[in-house]
């Protein structure tokens, strides 16, 4: 089960980097793990950190004045190699959102199975969000996935994104892709009988 997802409000992080790649989000030397949890601690390991340990102050993440579980990044985000890792670590860390204006075909995929909302926007529109952070890193930003429309809660700019049907009633309803199937046990149980009684029946 993955937690299910409605509707958001919440501050955000800007990450006004274009083109972070898969081993940017999390290196290769950190996908030992089988598990999808612990990801999150070297999420942006190699921007989060210098090489001997200390945290870079003005990354982003590290800064005190960004906080909330919206990333807000820059144009071509999830590119490079398809590792699940990148949307664990994510997921990890504690973002439910990751809006840009455009993703790789592939991390929007990991993405979504794995509870993560990618919410691609305009440039406008991106421009703008980077634009009220900087103006007020409080701001705050409404996700609305029954509607489809992401919020600037100060001006009410809102815009409407774009989502598969399937992996919309997944998120929705709080199902992986398993779960979804399992969920459908009734009506293949009911479909079963009925056409083991038409063979019945022609028989």
């Amino acid at each position: 089960m993955i937690p299910k997802f409605e509707k958001l409000t919440s501050r955000a992080i800007p990450l006004p980097i274009e083109n972070i790649d898969t081993d940017q989000i999390i290196p290769a030397r950190f996908l030992k793990a089988t598990e999808r949890r612990g990801f999150g601690d070297n999420l942006f390991r190699d921007q989060r950190y210098a090489p001997d340990g200390c945290a870079v102050p003005d990354f982003p993440l590290n800064d005190s004045r960004y906080g909330g579980e919206i990333l807000v990044a820059s144009h071509n985000f999830g590119c490079g190699s398809s590792r699940e890792h990148a949307a664990w670590a994510l997921f990890d860390y504690g973002f439910r959102v990751v809006v840009s204006s455009f993703f790789a075909d592939i991390f929007r995929g990991n993405a979504l199975n794995n509870g993560l909302l990618p919410v691609e926007v305009s440039e406008r529109f991106l421009g703008a969000m980077f634009a009220e952070i900087s103006a007020n890193n409080n701001a705050k930003f409404e996700v609305d996935l029954e509607n489809q429309t992401i919020t600037i809660l100060s001006t009410r700019c809102s815009e409407r994104f774009e989502i598969d049907a399937y992996k919309k009633k997944c998120l929705l309803g709080g199902l992986d892709d398993v779960d979804y199937l399992v969920s459908l046990a009734p009506e293949i149980e009911a479909y079963e009988k009925n056409h083991e009684s038409f063979r019945n029946h022609e028989s």
